[in-house]
C-alpha cells in the first residue's frame, strides 16, 4: 500500500483513479478488483496533492494469473498477501467521495466496480460531485486521430511511452495524455486556418518561410505580396490606402517643394542636396 502526505480535502478537487481487475473468461464469472490508484489534482495548476495505491487481495485467488501477460503485471503470488477490499475500503471511500472523478472509460467500468466492490461489503459506495471521462471527452473534443482512443493507444500518439496497466502508472499517464490533447487544441483553435488542414491547400503567395542560411535577408510575411499589389476593393479609399509613388516622380515634387521653400539664405542647390538624401 502506498500513499502519500494527505491534502486538505475539498470538492474542487479531481481525483483521477483506475482499476485493475481480473478478466472474466466465460459466462457468469465476476470481476475481481486487484489494485486501485488515484491521485488527487487541483484543477487550476494540475498539480498532484495526494496519492494513494494498493494492491487487494480477491475473494478467489484461482481467478488470477500465475504469469501476468502485460510489462510490470500483477500476479497471483503478488496479490496473495495483499490486504482485502473491506481492509481497504474506509481508505477509498475517503479517497473518492465528495470528489470530482477522472478517468479513462470509468464511467462504463470503474464505477461500476467500485459500486459492486462496496456493495459486496455492505458498505456505502463514495458519491462523486461530478465526473470526467477522458475517453467520451476526447472522442469528442480530439476525435478519432489517435486510433480506437484506448489509453495504450493515446499514449503512443504522443510518445509517451507504453501503458503498465498497473493503476497509479496509469492515472498519471491518462493526465499526460488529457494535458497534450489539450495543448494540440488550444493551437488548433489559434491557428485554426493552418493547423486543422487548409495549409495543404495554401497557394504560394500566403507561405511563411523561416530564417536559414539560404533566405537570410529575403524573409518572405504572409502579406509580402500585398506590398506589390494594392488593394483593388473599393472599400481601400476608406482606410486611407496610397498607391506607392515611384521614386523619380516623388524627387520632381520634392524639387518643386523645395522651391516653393526656399529663402534668400539657402541657396537651390543646397536643399536639394538635402532633399536626396532625406530621399536615400
Amino acid at each position: 500500500m502506498e500513499a502519500s502526505t494527505p491534502y486538505k480535502e475539498t470538492s474542487e478537487n479531481i481525483v483521477f483513479f483506475d482499476l485493475e481487475t481480473t478478466v472474466p473468461k466465460r459466462a457468469g464469472q465476476r470481476f475481481w478488483v486487484l489494485e486501485f490508484g488515484a491521485i488527487v489534482v487541483c484543477p487550476r495548476k494540475l498539480v498532484e496533492l495526494e496519492s494513494f495505491s494498493t494492491l487487494i487481495r480477491p475473494g478467489d485467488l484461482s481467478a488470477v494469473s500465475l504469469k501476468s501477460s502485460r510489462r510490470d503485471g500483477i500476479t497471483r503470488e503478488r496479490v496473495a498477501e495483499a490486504p482485502s477490499f473491506d481492509e481497504v475500503a474506509d481508505k477509498i471511500f475517503d479517497v473518492l467521495n465528495g470528489r470530482i472523478w477522472a478517468g479513462h472509460n470509468i464511467q462504463r467500468f470503474d464505477c461500476v466496480r467500485i459500486k459492486e466492490a462496496f456493495a459486496e461489503i455492505g458498505k456505502p459506495a463514495p458519491e462523486p460531485v461530478g465526473m470526467i471521462d477522458s475517453l467520451g471527452v476526447l472522442t469528442d473534443k480530439f476525435g478519432k486521430r489517435a486510433g480506437n482512443m484506448k489509453m495504450a493507444t493515446l499514449a503512443a500518439y504522443f510518445g509517451l511511452g507504453q501503458q503498465k496497466h498497473r493503476s497509479l502508472d496509469d492515472v498519471r499517464m491518462n493526465l499526460e495524455v488529457l494535458k497534450h490533447c489539450a495543448t494540440v487544441l488550444f493551437l488548433e483553435a489559434s491557428l485554426p486556418s493552418v493547423l486543422n488542414g487548409s495549409w495543404r491547400t495554401a497557394s504560394p503567395s500566403t507561405t511563411i518561410m523561416t530564417r536559414n542560411r539560404s533566405n537570410i535577408g529575403k524573409v518572405i510575411c504572409r502579406e509580402e505580396t500585398s506590398r506589390k499589389s494594392p488593394p483593388t476593393s473599393s472599400t481601400t479609399s476608406n482606410i486611407g490606402y496610397h498607391r506607392p509613388v515611384p521614386y523619380t516622380r516623388m524627387t520632381e515634387r520634392v524639387k518643386n517643394l523645395v522651391l516653393c521653400k526656399a529663402n534668400g539664405s539657402q541657396t537651390l542647390n543646397q536643399l536639394l542636396k538635402h532633399s536626396h538624401s532625406l530621399l536615400r
